[in-house]
């Protein structure tokens, strides 16, 4: 008599991997930095109750990705994270923030203020940034480069975070010009 059940050899043969599914490994440290990126943005926003909502919103992509890997859309993921890192790091230097969390890092001593946690946590968001776009762009030319098609692909991740970032620099404005 046959024990097993009626699905089950077929269920062996389904889950074998076709070149449209990726191994659960694949991006996990990118998953691994998303979440590390979300637990600093959320340490941030209890340090900086005026920034709150802006933290908060800074959460969005990080979710997002988290979100992609679940769902194993990794390409989506290897193109929007770099993007979002990048104009982090472009905004934060442009207005002035890793400089001067650098300088009060520098001059660090004793028991650190709320201040210097911040600007360590932003200094550790700016390295997370950086290792995020290398992984991203690594695991991109490793998996998806040269197969073509990828332009509307890169178009439509260009749009969505130049969106994200036109709310985010908005909401900003709006903020600081009511202070």
């Amino acid at each position: 008599m046959n024990t097993t059940s009626v699905s089950g050899p077929a269920e062996a043969t389904n889950t074998s991997a076709t070149p449209t599914t990726v191994p659960p490994k694949t991006g996990r440290e990118i998953a691994a930095l998303a979440g590390l990126q979300i637990m600093i943005f959320l340490a941030l926003a209890l340090l900086e109750q005026r920034f709150l909502f802006v933290h908060l919103y800074e959460l969005v992509p990080y979710t997002a990705i988290l979100l992609l890997f679940a769902y194993r859309r990794t390409r989506w993921i290897y193109l929007t994270g770099p993007l979002f890192s990048l104009l982090w790091l472009a905004l934060a230097y442009s207005t002035g923030l890793l400089q001067s969390a650098f300088e009060r890092v520098r001059y660090l001593h004793g028991v650190p203020a709320r201040a210097d946690l911040v600007a360590l946590l932003a200094l550790a968001t700016a390295l997370v940034a950086v290792l995020m776009t290398m992984l991203c762009r690594l695991h991109w030319v490793r998996e998806f480069s040269g197969r073509g098609r990828a332009l509307p692909a890169v178009l439509a991740s260009i749009a969505l975070v130049a969106a994200y970032y036109a709310g985010l620099l908005h909401w900003f404005w709006v903020m600081m010009r009511n202070d």
